[in-house]
């Protein structure tokens, strides 16, 4: 258990949501942080796009773990890149100006690997970060993202503040966002294996490969990274493992029970080819190392999932 949690009052913007939980519960579990002394805002008193109600949020707050952003799925990206990057923007650049003005000793802020560029090699490695455009796809997110890093290297330049951004594989895990309009691939396809009987239609030709990183390993890497990094930095946090979505289907297919056929529509784009990270630089850092394999944060996510839809289900 981390003595540098001692005697600190944590702000986790976003420590209601799908990753801030697991932030939160973290911070109490493995490292004895009371949670009286956890400022979780919520977005219905507390519009984070506002600097006097950000000031409000840190006030008091020795230590910053930024996670609010306005986040969706492919098709919700697509369809909404302005709109996401201008809220996003504006949260990143108050959250950090307020924490900037409270003197806090740690801010990290969390991004997603949407932030490399397009034809970035894969894996994706720090130092590539700004060679070339953010795919059409996820522009809004991946430039507020690409964004976030850029202006914590000028706070730190110019105010000296302790700041990083954790670059992370895809999230999944209990407590995803199950909603079809904004759900990720893992959700929107167990979804798809209890709703649909006959067949399951997948966005594109299957042949795209992703990194799946468990929500808890990506708790981990945060905390790992407030407790051990300093100065400026941005890292990767990975499994270090990918998987094509055809593959990845398939395999909650399986782990679901799904028995019909499985159909992908090349009409329909897929996103980009390839997109996992270089995780060297968190290992090296700051002794990152991820936990949970795919198909058993699968497994929880689903015993998850299902837990919470019979609990939805009318008793007779």
């Amino acid at each position: 258990m981390s003595s540098w949690w001692t005697g600190k009052r944590i702000l986790v913007t976003g420590g209601a949501g799908f990753i801030g939980t697991s932030v939160v519960d973290r911070l109490v579990s493995t490292r004895g942080v009371r949670r009286q002394d956890i400022v979780v805002p919520r977005r219905q008193d507390c519009d984070l796009r506002v600097l006097d109600c950000a000031r409000r949020a840190v006030e008091g707050c020795q230590a910053v773990v930024h996670l609010a952003a306005r986040t969706g799925g492919i098709s919700y990206s697509r369809s909404h890149p302005a709109s996401q990057y201008y809220d996003c923007a504006l949260i990143n650049l108050q959250v950090l100006e307020a924490a900037r003005l409270a003197g806090v000793v740690a801010f990290v802020g969390i991004g997603n690997l949407f932030a490399y560029p397009a034809n970035a090699p894969s894996p994706l490695r720090e130092e590539g970060l700004y060679d070339g455009k953010i795919a059409s796809t996820h522009l809004g997110i991946g430039v507020s993202k690409r964004d976030q890093v850029l202006m914590a290297e000028m706070h730190h330049r110019e105010h000296g503040m302790n700041v990083c951004v954790v670059l992370s594989a895809n999230a999944y895990g209990p407590r995803d966002r199950f909603d079809p309009a904004i759900s990720h691939v893992i959700p929107a396809t167990i979804l798809k294996c209890y709703q649909e009987r006959d067949v399951l239609f997948v966005r594109g030709d299957g042949t795209p490969t992703r990194d799946f990183l468990y929500v808890e390993d990506i708790a981990e890497g945060l905390l790992l990274a407030a407790e051990r990094l300093r100065g400026f930095e941005v890292v990767n946090i990975a499994s270090g493992e990918e998987i094509s979505i055809g593959d990845l289907v398939r395999l909650i297919a399986r782990l679901t029970g799904f028995r019909g056929q499985i159909r992908f529509d090349p009409s329909k784009g897929g996103g980009d080819p390839k997109r996992s990270a270089n995780p060297e630089r968190a290992t090296r850092l700051m002794d990152f190392a991820p936990s949970v394999r795919l198909e058993e944060g699968l497994r929880r996510t689903i015993a998850w999932y299902n837990t919470r839809r019979e609990c939805a289900t009318p008793q007779s």
